[in-house]
């Protein structure tokens, strides 16, 4: 019987109410509660199509994710140094400018509002409860930005829009090594660190396992991320995360 990776110490403090094996993703298990399903069905589904639109809407779902965590992060009392707290600020500033960048590129192929994302405050507090779980939260959704980027490159036909995704994965990638060198953790991700164990990898995507490059996760991988960080009510579905 396949036995699940167990998490390193850091990141099972990070996701603290505990995860299982799902196919060796780590997903979340606490029930939601009756006005967590409440706000689940009150708030808009996000459908994401298997194509270039619905792959860079997609991305921009991330990246409005990490804009609202840095926002909130900054407004705590738990970051005390300084410096720290002015990193997570300018990281905040350049996630929301890449919100504002994949907006202007997707123009009228923008299928979501930043109005309709429903946060899910419990699940956020969680997250902010303090410094080093803010940090290893920081460190989580910028590796988890780089393997999403990644994993979706190769699906993408337009030009433009690799290109916009194609700038955007290095800084994500540079926000990680920042965090992780903040929390004293090498800036580069550890096998132990990853969400996604190597038998559950997509085989087509990652071909050249082993050979020192960052893991290419598939959309559905990502959103099983997203759903153990219990950040947002918003369901997700359509074909490319089917």
């Amino acid at each position: 019987m396949k036995t699940t990776k167990a998490l390193s110490g850091s990141r099972r403090s990070l996701l603290k109410w505990g995860l299982c094996g799902f196919g060796g993703l780590m997903i979340a298990t606490l029930p939601e509660t009756a006005n967590a399903q409440r706000r689940r069905r009150r708030s808009k589904t996000l459908t994401f199509n298997a194509d270039d639109a619905g792959i860079l809407n997609f991305a921009l779902l991330l990246e409005e994710l990490e804009a609202a965590f840095y926002a909130a992060a900054v407004e705590t009392s738990d970051i005390t140094d300084s410096k720290e707290l002015e990193y997570l600020s300018v990281l905040g500033a350049q996630e929301a400018a890449h919100v504002t960048f994949l907006r202007s590129v997707l123009g009228e192929q923008v299928l979501f509002e930043t109005a309709d994302l429903s946060f899910n405050q419990d699940g956020l507090e969680a997250l902010l409860s303090d410094r080093d779980t803010i940090l290893n939260t920081a460190v989580t959704l910028e590796d988890v930005g780089v393997h999403a980027y990644n994993g979706a490159g190769p699906s993408l036909t337009n030009p433009t829009y690799l290109l916009a995704a194609g700038s955007i994965v290095s800084v994500e990638a540079r926000h990680a090594g920042g965090v992780r060198a903040l929390l004293g953790k090498p800036t580069t991700e550890p096998d132990s660190d990853r969400l996604v164990d190597d038998d559950s990898l997509d085989a087509d995507l990652n071909p050249f396992k082993g050979k020192a490059y960052d893991e290419l996760y598939t959309p559905r991988q990502i959103v099983e991320i997203l759903g153990s960080l219990g950040i947002i009510n918003n369901s997700i579905d359509g074909a490319l995360v089917a």
